[in-house]
Order: structure tokens, then sequence, then C-alpha cells
């Protein structure tokens, strides 16, 4: 039988799994975005960006680069 309580403990149980989830979103962006993450990012083979590719991939890469500007600074992003 669940009680009146219980429903408030199920509710608030969600609500903390919820900012907890938040925090730790937060918590990895700010890590990612840090100037060592990316020293060292950029190091590896993997995240290096070719000099010689097409310039239809530039725009694209730039385009990306703004829309992540603008949706870390808190815009819509479009």
């Amino acid at each position: 039988m669940m009680t009146r309580n219980d429903g408030d403990r199920n509710k608030n149980g969600a609500r903390n799994n919820d900012e907890r989830r938040e925090r730790l979103a937060a918590g990895i962006r700010r890590q990612f975005g840090t100037e060592a993450t990316m020293h060292f990012l950029r190091a590896l083979p993997a995240f290096r960006t070719e000099n010689d590719i097409p310039d239809r991939f530039k725009e694209l890469l730039d385009r990306l680069d703004g829309i992540e500007s603008s949706v870390a600074a808190g815009g819509s992003g479009r």
C-alpha cells in the first residue's frame, strides 16, 4: 500500500536524480572546455584537423563552431 508520503518521496527522488544528472552534465561540459583538456585533445591524432580539407568542409566546420559558440553563450543556435 502506497501512502501519500511515499508519492512525495518518489517525486523528490526523481527531482534529486534530475538535479544530479544536470550537475554531472555541467561538470563534464566544464571539464571538456578547459584549456588543458583542449590542448590534450588537439595532440591526439583523431582530433587534429587536416590543413588540406576541401573548402566545403571548412565552411561546415566554421558554421558548427559558430553554432557551438552561440549555444555556449546562451543563444538558440539558429
